[in-house]
């Protein structure tokens, strides 16, 4: 980030954020297997802020995601998820 100072330069300072996060794991049953487009639209949630990680387990049919809770929730990550076409059934609980 550039910040303006008194002497009116301005210098990159740096910011730790990962400190701040809160990182909570998902995962939701899925019906069909993704697509193709399935699988691009579900790529590119990675560069909603805040979407940390997905992972399939196509055995299981399940889908983890990694977020940050202080910027999302639960229900959105689902929204996100059924947005990009996977058709999600059901929150299954994390051992």
């Amino acid at each position: 980030m550039l910040v303006s100072h008194p002497d009116g330069q301005f210098r990159r300072t740096f910011h730790h954020h990962e400190d701040r996060m809160t990182h909570l794991d998902v995962c939701f049953r899925y019906r069909r297997q993704p697509g193709i487009e399935q699988m691009r639209a579900i790529d590119s949630m990675r560069e909603v802020y805040g979407i940390r990680r997905i992972a399939f387990n196509e055995q299981e049919k399940t889908v983890s995601v990694e977020y940050d809770a202080s910027r999302l929730s639960e229900a959105v990550v689902a929204g996100l998820l059924r947005h990009a076409g996977l058709d999600i059934e059901q929150k299954v609980a994390l051992a």
